[in-house]
Order: structure tokens, then sequence, then C-alpha cells
């Protein structure tokens, strides 16, 4: 097998072996129900707090304000229609770049009778929070924005925005996905009611999340069943899952700050050396309110998808910025959201580096992408 090369920390994450071992033994011999008294029960109950307490440790809030869930959809859709649900009706304030999973939800409430603002963007992706105070009307009772774009990288006001919602009494939900872990957050100091983050985003295992729910907020359970998480989400929960998600916290705690500082430093290394040695070639987001790791880079005339493949046969993963619906590919929603020109978004690939990453393999695929672009370029009657 050649080299292979991960550059799509944003997608997911490998699991780190510390959190790998955590969660053996409730794979094993700690497998009982969290919800029953006898020993076995209780063994995978302390898992679970354990784990609990290191998250609101991380985030200084109350254990108690922490719920564990299935994945960030699943987060997002219980912040979203768990909010609106408990009032019964009324208007949402989002944005038109936000993650499927708010998106739909909004839409999916539409359908219900409420009212939503989709707030525009500018040319990097940011939300203004002007936009924010004027969207805001009497009946609102929900703004939801998130804190990065799991596209571009863009890191949006949420402190400013946090102190509008904050001024008109409105619940202030955040999909921190794709920061929780990588960047600070303060919850109290953004005036953030719910935040939505995810495990396998973090080196922690996929199909466990977690929602931060601040004490008092209004909320209705978006499924029916047991009593379970204090009756904010039903469903027996996935014990390993959440002791893994509880030691990649703990990890990311005392390596976060020196990680951001490495990775953003790979990144400039990438993005200099691919505009160095490519022509036509555009940086989408905003240049310093990035995530560390994230580098959007837009390729003139060259269709993205064909350079993901190319990297592929390299061993070299990134993502496309383009999508195909009903067999037509169009261009990001994200991108076109921003007004980048469709020449520009119909190029554009995410590389997201992580704590693998190394500076030969920036150099590697530095090296790969130039002659891939200029052959799909020479192929192409658009950029001649």
């Amino acid at each position: 097998m050649g080299r292979r090369v991960y550059l799509d920390h944003n997608a997911s994450t490998p699991v780190h072996p510390e959190a790998v071992a955590e969660m053996l033994p409730y794979l094993g011999e700690r497998f009982g129900n969290p919800s029953s008294i006898h020993g076995f029960g209780r063994e995978a109950r302390e898992g679970l707090e354990t784990a609990r307490e290191r998250i609101a440790d991380f985030l200084r809030v109350g254990k108690d304000e922490i719920v564990f869930t299935s994945g960030g959809t699943e987060s997002d859709n219980l912040a979203v229609k768990g909010v609106a649900l408990a009032r019964g009706g009324g208007h949402i304030v989002t944005s038109q770049v936000e993650h499927h999973a708010v998106l739909r939800s909004c839409q999916a409430l539409e359908r219900l009778g409420f009212t939503v603002t989709y707030l525009p963007v500018d040319g990097d992706g940011l939300v203004d929070p002007d936009d924010v105070q004027g969207a805001i009307r009497p009946d609102t009772i929900l703004v939801t924005i998130m804190h990065a774009n799991s596209e571009v990288g863009t890191i949006e006001p949420v402190a400013e925005i946090g102190r509008v919602t904050r001024a008109h009494a409105v619940p202030f939900h955040v999909d921190g996905v794709q920061t929780f872990g990588k960047i600070p957050v303060d919850v109290d100091a953004a005036g953030i009611d719910l935040l939505s983050f995810s495990s396998h985003k973090i080196y922690g295992p996929k199909g466990v999340a977690g929602l931060y729910i601040r004490k008092g907020t209004r909320m209705a359970a978006v499924q029916d069943g047991g009593e379970h998480e204090r009756r904010r989400r039903a469903g027996t929960e996935n014990v390993a899952g959440v002791v893994g998600l509880g030691k990649a916290v703990e990890i990311r705690a005392r390596e976060m700050a020196a990680e951001a500082e490495r990775v953003r430093a790979l990144r400039d290394r990438l993005t200099a050396g691919i505009q160095g040695r490519v022509p036509d070639v555009r940086i989408n987001g905003h240049p310093t309110r990035r995530l560390p790791g994230t580098a959007n880079v837009s390729f003139r005339h060259v269709e993205s998808e064909s350079i993901v493949l190319g990297l592929d046969l390299k061993g070299v993963g990134v993502s496309a910025g383009s999508a195909c619906t009903s067999g037509n590919v169009e261009p990001s929603y994200v991108l076109v959201a921003m007004g980048v020109p469709r020449e520009w978004a119909m190029g554009a690939v995410r590389c997201s580096l992580g704590r693998g990453t190394t500076a030969d393999d920036v150099d590697y695929v530095i090296d790969a992408v130039e002659p891939i672009v200029r052959k799909l370029r020479a192929a192409s009657p658009v950029s001649r």
C-alpha cells in the first residue's frame, strides 16, 4: 500500500488510543444498563456520569446541563425542535449557511406553522450581529447560529450575537460541532443557552454526541420513550461511546491550545504552497477568523470532484465543495450564499488537518495537487 494522507478531519477523526482503552471495559464486563439499580447497572452509570462530569468541567457548566445524544444531527434537532415545540409556535432566526441538521429542522417547523428568517452572510461567510438584531421580533423564540462553518471554517461572532439575544431574552442555540475541543468557547460569556457538540470530530467514537442545555431553558422532548437523560432524551445511553467521548474531551482539554497553533501553521503552509504552485487559486472563508485546521481552496475552471478523485488515487483524502443533486453537479450552498462565483465554487476542495497531520504530509499534498489540476485544466475547454 502506498502513502496515505488524511485531510478530512472536519468529516471525522480517528479514535484516540486512550479513548479506545477507556471504552473497552464497557464493551465487555461493564455491560449493564445504566438505568438499572443493581451492581451491573451502577458500574455502567459510573462511567456515564464520569464522562458527563468531564464534559461539564471542560465547558465550566453544571453536569445536569449535559445531555447525551446519538450524534451532532440529533443534538441540533433536539435543540431547535425542543425549544420550538415547548413554545408551540413563533419565529426562529438562523442563517443560510447552517448545517443541514439545523436548516432542515427549521424547514420541518415551518411546515408546522412556525416562521423562520434565514439571514445572509458576507463574502467571508460571516453573519452580521446587526442583522440578528434587526430580525428579532416580539414572537421570536430562538436564534440558532453555528460557531464555525464546517466547509470554509469561518468562525461566527457568537459572543456579539449572544449579547443581542440576551438583551431580548431570546434563547440562543449554537451548533458547536466543528469547534468543540478545537477552539475555546465560553457559554456564559457568549450568552449561549444551548450548544451542540459531537464525539467523532474530536477523536472520540462515532454514534455519540451531546447538547449543553442551560438550566431553566424550556425544552420539549422530541422523541417518545423512557425518562433517560432527565426526561430530555429518551433511550438507553451508548455507555461505551459516552465514555470514549468523555476521555476524548479530557485529552482535548490538555492538547487544544498547542495543537491549534501547530495545525494552523501547517494549514498556512498548505495554502501558501498550493498558491505558489498552482495559478487561479483562491482561499474561501475569513482570512483570520477561521478554524485552525480548515482550508477551503477553489481551483478555477476545474470540478472539485475530479480533484478529489485524483488525490484519492494518490492516497490523499479531502472533500469536495460541490454536491450531486438529481444527477447534476451543483456548487456548495455555503459558497453560493457567500457570493462565490460559480466558476470558483465548482472547484472548491476542503482540506481539514488534524493531530496526525505532519509537514511531510502537507508537502506531499502540495506536490500531488499541481499535476492533477494542470491535467484537468488541459482537458477542460473553459480553462483555455
